[in-house]
């Protein structure tokens, strides 16, 4: 009755919330799979089924060593690490619990925190796999030469940042609009299977078909990629900074839409159903 209440400092409160976002992060990787080291084994086998499967392809179509100079295998896998980090965190994003969510009950807990813990969760079982699949290919087939390791790190990042966007602005308007979000995610992933440009490199595409890649940040994000890969390849027609304006657009937006249906969700869903 008589305690007094103290309000806490600045330092406390983000500490307060990291420690939240640590246990949302964890609870929400063993969600995925209960244990751990099976679930990264099944994403390091996904991941090295889409390494083969492109690797397949390109050695039937005999376009092996039309892409560019250097070891081609790496340059499939610089392509398929990018594009699996940032539709594997836009399908995190996407089912992160929203405002509707009974977790949402708990006080500490907002739906910031169930996003940043989805997120981060995803980058964490991406890097890890990578790690786990370059080295077991830099040990048992060749040395693994990448000619700027910390630019290509990065590209992977903005990758991830570029998904979180995308994942935020369709985790927003999931509430009101669930079957589209679920459409609109599988579609998203689909088309840049091939709009990514995972499979070919903007310095040999002809001018009349640029355009119709050039609109996706994740293709421009992937070819940049390849130029901190390979030493002998210089992107000309791609930029890191026109991808990373589009993420931070569609990181703010999609916290404002998701600002307004956190404020409208508990009214809507009590009078629609």
């Amino acid at each position: 009755m008589f305690q007094t209440r103290r309000t806490p400092s600045a330092m406390r409160s983000a500490l307060a919330m990291l420690e939240v976002i640590y246990h949302s992060i964890v609870r929400d990787i063993r969600r995925t799979h209960r244990n751990a080291v099976a679930g990264l084994f099944l994403n390091i086998v996904q991941t090295m089924t889409f390494v083969l499967a492109f690797y397949l392809m390109f050695a039937l179509i005999g376009i092996r060593g039309a892409a560019l100079r250097g070891d081609f295998l790496l340059y499939i896998m610089s392509g398929i690490f990018v594009f699996m980090v940032h539709i594997k965190t836009v399908a995190a994003v996407v089912k992160a619990e929203g405002p509707a969510s009974s977790m949402m009950q708990h006080a500490p807990l907002n739906t910031f925190i169930t996003i940043s813990a989805s997120a981060i969760g995803s980058l964490y079982i991406q890097l890890l796999s990578l790690f786990v699949i370059l080295f077991f290919y830099h040990v048992l087939v060749t040395p693994v030469v990448i000619d700027n390791p910390a630019g290509a790190m990065g590209m992977l990042l903005l990758s991830w940042l570029s998904g979180v966007g995308v994942g935020i602005v369709f985790a927003a308007i999931k509430p009101w609009f669930p079957e589209f979000v679920t459409v609109g995610s599988s579609v998203y992933s689909r088309i840049n299977m091939i709009a990514s440009g995972k499979m070919f490199v903007a310095n040999s595409l002809p001018a009349h078909i640029l355009p119709l890649f050039a609109w996706n940040p994740l293709f421009h994000i992937i070819d940049q990629a390849r130029g901190f890969v390979f030493v002998n390849y210089n992107p000309n027609f791609t930029s890191i900074g026109y991808p990373l304006g589009v993420a931070m657009v569609m990181i703010v937006l999609g916290f404002m839409a998701e600002s307004y249906t956190r404020r409208h969700a508990s009214i809507s869903w009590g009078a629609g159903r």
